[in-house]
């Protein structure tokens, strides 16, 4: 058991109490809905937690993406933001602060991490290639497909099995990217797009050992190399703690290690940098920068502010210092493990082992009677909502989309109810009000009858598609 559940258990375990490294300034009241309410916000959502509005939401783990707290120094940085047109001060701090934590020596800032994937996509994809990746992402797989780009997913088999206990389901299977390149050539290979943590498989992190060995057989056919670096943050915690040589190693110098293994990286800032908006995309390829800081230009706004106030550059920079404590990271994944903990005592089906942002219910088999095209993991969203006023989000056959050849749903094998925990935001009391309603609704998981969709928008559907009940 972690630390964290020994909080609770204080003297009678005969170790020493343990707490968060950090302290509350400032509250931000909560509203608890009845349950009438929520039926009625729940229907007027269209059965979408994305749908539903804030202040009908009592605990809100629909993402970690922009809801963190920031600090009191990144509040203070916001009150020196350079707010020029050309050339902020906060944005060559920013810069300075992803060279020395990420080690790539050129930087374009974006308003966020779709920002920088639509940048990439559009300056290193030519039509018909092939972008290999350890599992999709939603934004990212849309901005290679429009790009011209066909996604092939290389991540090994352990990632798809939500029981498998593997420490780093977030490899990509070397001989699978082998047999690609044979089929079509390293030409057609824009380039491997690696991400950290892995969220579609449960935040499932890559080891050191992957991406060395998977830098040395790109290099070797000629093939870029671009990392998601996203969570690496909390990637690296996980590899400090279960890699052989790194568990006296700091998450800093583990991050730096593993980004010197690509030729590039974007982020959305949102998540490891505790800020509530912002992306970077950086390369170490002088030709691709000159492109990707042209294309900037059109998309985002000049190159030294990316579609970002230098307020928002200047916290950024703060943030990624932040992220990279070790008692900070420490403190983050005890949280989800915590959580974790509490739900596996009661036997509740989740993937495993728990990845570092979020716990990711297992609703098929919440939901064994379900159909995977009656939606057991928006089922899931939504009885959670229902239950208590949790806001958790859909990550199944929603989230995969249709495929574009025939037309029919995308039916990944895993069909997931993601609950996301933003960073120094909720307390361990939080964190048992939320385990008590999951408890609940696995208490009465026989009488779920799934969902029809009733309204589907033309990209990325999960944040806008509309359901209702199956009578």
């Amino acid at each position: 058991m972690s630390d964290t559940v020994h909080r609770t258990m204080g003297q009678q375990s005969g170790r020493r109490s343990w707490a968060e490294p950090w302290k509350i300034k400032m509250v931000e009241p909560l509203r608890m809905t009845s349950h009438d309410e929520r039926v009625a916000a729940l229907a007027e959502a269209g059965y979408n937690t994305f749908l539903l509005r804030s202040d009908d939401v009592y605990i809100d783990l629909l993402t970690d993406s922009g809801t963190n707290a920031m600090s009191d120094r990144q509040w203070a940085g916001m009150m020196l933001g350079d707010e020029a047109y050309a050339g902020s001060r906060n944005y060559y701090h920013l810069e300075t602060a992803i060279q020395n934590y990420y080690g790539y020596e050129f930087v374009v800032p974006t308003h966020q991490g779709r920002g920088a994937e639509h940048l990439l996509s559009q300056a290193a994809i030519r039509k018909g290639q092939f972008v290999p990746g350890n599992m999709y992402f939603t934004t990212t797989r849309l901005h290679q497909e429009l790009a011209g780009g066909t996604f092939v997913d290389v991540i090994v088999d352990a990632a798809h099995d939500p029981a498998d206990l593997s420490p780093f389901k977030g490899d990509v299977d070397l001989e699978k990217l082998e047999r690609l390149i044979a089929a079509h050539g390293p030409g057609e290979i824009a380039y491997v797009s690696l991400a950290a943590t892995v969220n579609m498989a449960g935040g499932q992190p890559v080891s050191m050992a992957n991406v060395t060995a998977l830098h040395e057989l790109c290099r070797r056919h000629g093939i870029p190399l671009y990392l998601d670096a996203t969570r690496l943050a909390e990637n690296a915690f996980f590899i400090q703690e279960r890699e052989p040589g790194y568990s006296g190693k700091p998450i800093a110098a583990i991050v730096r290690e593993f980004c010197s293994h690509t030729d590039g990286a974007w982020m959305s800032a949102k998540k490891d940098a505790l800020v509530n908006i912002g992306g970077w995309l950086a390369v170490r390829d002088g030709t691709l920068f000159e492109e990707l800081r042209n294309l900037v230009v059109v998309y985002e706004g000049l190159h030294t502010y990316g579609g970002l106030a230098g307020r928002d550059m200047e916290a950024m920079a703060i943030g990624i210092a932040e992220s990279m404590q070790d008692d900070h990271m420490r403190s983050r994944i005890g949280q989800v493990r915590y959580l974790a903990e509490l739900l596996e005592d009661w036997g509740v089906p989740m993937v495993k082992p728990v990845g570092g942002h979020a716990i990711f219910l297992d609703a098929r088999a919440f939901y064994p009677q379900l159909r995977q095209d009656q939606f057991p993991a928006q089922t899931l969203a939504a009885e959670l909502y229902l239950d208590t006023g949790i806001r958790s989000m859909e990550r199944g056959v929603v989230s995969a989309g249709r495929d574009p050849t025939t037309g029919g749903h995308n039916y990944p094998k895993l069909e997931l109810t993601r609950l996301t925990l933003p960073r120094r935001v909720y307390t361990q009391a939080h964190m048992d009000v939320v385990a008590e309603s999951v408890k609940a609704v696995y208490d009465a998981r026989a009488s779920a009858r799934g969902l029809a969709m009733v309204y589907e928008p033309r990209y990325l559907r999960f944040f806008q598609a509309r359901f209702e009940p199956i009578s």
